[in-house]
């Protein structure tokens, strides 16, 4: 009887992973959503009448749908910035007046055209890096005196590459990378990996964020800077602009599975809404609060970051792009990433870090429990239950058996 009751529990292990595995198909690629992307550098551009200053590009990604349409701007003009335009027209297009643009200061030089077909229109700018001598190994910047902060790397006065170079219209990805005056980009350099999406994936390197035909992604790279101090740490400053409502808030989710991103159990959504709390999500920053210190990270390669409080900014920020499309009435927040934690190595020890951010229209992407964790679920709460079940029944045949007689009759 043992031994039957041995054999049926491991069919049933067998068969709780065999459905796990085949569900999970079903479990990962449920969203079937797509949108055809197309990519273009420049748009309008005629370079032999207006030619562009070195450094500078405009990408465009078209996001079509099947009543609307996404349009992704990544320029490198200024602060770099990703702006994120939704249309209810399929027919949508970007109009450049690039004599103007390239000014910086006007107003308008930018388009969406038709403009009463736009929805919703979001940009994230990245305007400083900030370097601090982490004396006390705090990882608290705002706890440190003025005199720990080192000059800031202002991003609009780096050199940028040609975004020519590194386009990938197959991938949708580009790299734009980027390199201050001062001698510490001597050899080294920020860049900015940008993808776009047209279905629901997961991308392959960590932290492995869950991404739709919605959303695009950058990776931040802070590759061969050399620190200015020992025991430097970074902090990268954010801001978001929005026309009509900005992102305002961050949202932290937990979660019980950590199988895409090894030690991580949160993910941080900087979210636009209305006013009304029970209004939808209109717009969306996401991240997993960890970086790495390596480009092929190990385990113990992560490091935790931490966000500070959306503070409402006043101006717009130093970005071309921001300048040229947003005017009028705008909002514009921003927010300070800091890498690292008490205790963790500093910037010098392999002078590599690398942090990911998704960015999308409508509601984040929200991660179900992974085929692993089901699996785990599954065999751990359902064998003792299978055990509980087969003992009872072994233990009410055995009740009902016929009991065979000890000692024979005597005649």
């Amino acid at each position: 009887m043992a031994v039957d009751i041995m054999y049926t529990i491991h069919f049933y292990v067998l068969f709780v992973l065999l459905t796990v595995r085949c569900s999970s198909s079903f479990i990962g690629n449920g969203e079937n959503y797509r949108r055809n992307l197309s990519l273009e550098l420049n748009p309008g551009l005629n370079s032999s009448l207006t030619p562009l200053p070195p450094g500078v590009g405009l990408l465009h990604v078209r996001a079509l749908g099947k009543n609307d349409t996404l349009h992704y701007l990544l320029c490198s003009q200024g602060a770099p910035a990703l702006l994120l335009v939704h249309t209810n027209s399929t027919s949508s297009k970007v109009k450049v007046d690039w004599p103007a643009f390239l000014v910086q200061n006007t107003t308008g030089s930018l388009k969406l055209t038709p403009e009463s077909s736009v929805l919703y229109s979001n940009a994230l700018v990245f305007t400083r890096l900030w370097e601090y001598d982490d004396v006390n190994d705090t990882a608290v910047p705002e706890h440190l005196p003025p005199s720990s902060f080192f000059q800031p790397y202002e991003l609009q006065n780096f050199t940028w590459d040609d975004l020519n170079k590194t386009l990938d219209p197959m991938a949708y990805t580009a790299l734009l990378c980027g390199r201050g005056a001062s001698e510490s980009f001597s050899n080294g350099s920020l860049c900015l990996k940008f993808s776009a999406f047209d279905v629901e994936g997961r991308d392959q390197g960590w932290p492995s964020l869950l991404h739709n035909a919605n959303s695009s992604q950058l990776r931040v790279v802070l590759d061969g800077v050399v620190p200015r101090s020992n025991r430097s740490r970074f902090s990268l400053e954010l801001q978001v602009v929005g026309s009509t409502q900005a992102m305002s808030r961050v949202d932290v989710l937990q979660s019980i599975d950590d199988e895409y991103t090894p030690s991580i159990f949160k993910v941080s959504q900087w979210v636009s809404s209305p006013v009304n709390s029970t209004s939808p999500v209109l717009g969306y920053a996401q991240w997993k609060p960890v970086a790495y210190r390596r480009p092929s990270p190990l385990f113990e390669d992560a490091t935790p970051c931490r966000h500070s409080t959306p503070v409402p900014v006043a101006q717009l920020p130093p970005s071309g792009l921001v300048l040229a499309y947003f005017g009028g009435e705008h909002q514009t927040t921003g927010l300070n990433m800091t890498f690292s934690i008490t205790g963790d190595p500093f910037y010098n020890t392999t002078n590599y870090l690398s942090w990911t951010v998704l960015v999308g229209l409508g509601s984040p992407p929200v991660d179900s429990f992974s085929p692993l964790v089901l699996v785990i679920m599954a065999v751990g709460l359902g064998t003792p239950m299978l055990i509980i079940l087969l003992g009872g029944v072994c233990v009410c045949v055995r009740k009902n058996k016929p009991q065979p007689q000890v000692y024979e009759p005597i005649n």
